[in-house]
């Protein structure tokens, strides 16, 4: 191998040690590019990489920014994020800039999950009842007959609805959620459910007052404890703090006929069970080809998919209630993924 000349080798490290690409150096200065490569790995000095495309709007500094103010929930999307820059910084990018910078630090857009606005007193009643419960077996859980209401649409529900389209396709039937004038009625639904299974149902034709609720507790609650050979004492009674359950004349009722109520703490709903029992119902329901023709026809599926529900299905519903419990812990009261 020909000995490289001292003035040539001293004028390629000089070009290296400004960061000069290999390339660069070697049409400078005639030299090779293995011989460049060579004298840089005995430099110690590594090829700087090649950079395609323009260079990013955002520095280190800014990414810092918004990424932080993300994790604060100071901003919630990127055309938050965009504005936050413009005001603090005077940079003005684009949404998807902000939006593939976020990306970058591994965060994804979600959508934001509906869920109780928790005041302090809420979050303190939360905490108090999972310290209460945190040492309750699923034994325990396994005494408690869930109750609740619910509203069942005659037409669609009120979740969101996905498919899957072309871009640019046009919209096709199966690319729609229907929809009705004043949603094309519905009906309110009160149930109640234990680790054995869904208990009797009724559908609530007038008003939901005290009175009502009362008559509901009396026939399908004292029919469901009959049905499953219940004596007072050998369970817990769950509702809500809705007015007409925590009635004196409701709280009366129960007393007398000796039924021990669960201490609930009000906007708590990812606690109660029974919520995903419903979830699970009105799958069921959305699961039929045709929809039905009248709120009648929809009480009929009601009844048959709410007398299908499998008595597994409410163990494992029963089962969660320690995680439950743990979930508010970790969250200290505040709201959790349930």
């Amino acid at each position: 191998m020909t000995p490289i000349p001292s003035p040539l080798k001293t004028r390629i490290i000089s070009l290296i040690h400004k960061n000069h690409s290999t390339r660069k150096i070697a049409a400078e200065t005639g030299a090779s590019k293995s011989t460049i490569s060579r004298i840089r790995r005995a430099e110690g000095i590594a090829s700087s990489p090649i950079r395609n495309g323009r260079p990013r709007l955002l520095s280190v500094h800014h990414v810092r920014r918004i990424f932080r103010a993300s994790r604060a929930g100071k901003i919630s999307n990127a055309v938050q994020g965009r504005r936050l820059l413009a005001a603090v910084s005077g940079l003005r990018v684009s949404a998807d800039t902000i939006r593939r910078a976020l990306n970058r630090c591994g965060l994804e857009a979600r959508v934001k999950p509906r869920k109780p606005l928790l005041s302090p007193r809420n979050i303190k009643r939360r905490l108090a009842f999972a310290r209460k419960h945190a040492k309750w077996t699923v034994d325990d859980w396994k005494r408690v007959i869930w109750s609740d209401e619910t509203k069942i649409n005659l037409f669609g529900s009120d979740g969101r609805e996905y498919c899957y389209r072309f871009p640019g396709e046009r919209l096709l039937p199966q690319h729609i959620k229907p929809t009705v004038k004043h949603g094309g009625g519905s009906l309110m639904l009160w149930g109640c459910f234990m680790a054995a299974g869904v208990g009797y149902a009724t559908k609530i034709d007038n008003i939901m007052d005290g009175e009502l609720y009362r008559e509901i507790l009396n026939d399908e609650m004292q029919w469901t404890v009959e049905h499953y050979e219940l004596e007072p004492g050998e369970f817990i009674f769950q509702h809500d703090n809705d007015p007409k359950h925590t009635a004196r004349a409701t709280t009366q009722w129960l007393a007398d006929h000796r039924i021990r109520v669960l201490d609930w703490p009000s906007q708590s709903p990812d606690l109660n069970p029974i919520e995903h029992l419903w979830h699970h119902l009105k799958q069921r329901l959305a699961a039929y080809e045709e929809p039905p023709r009248g709120v009648d026809e929809l009480w009929d599926r009601v009844q048959n998919e709410w007398e299908a529900i499998d008595p597994a299905f409410c163990a494992r519903l029963v089962e969660s209630m320690p995680k439950r419990i743990a979930a508010v812990l970790k969250a200290k009261g505040g709201n959790t993924e349930w």
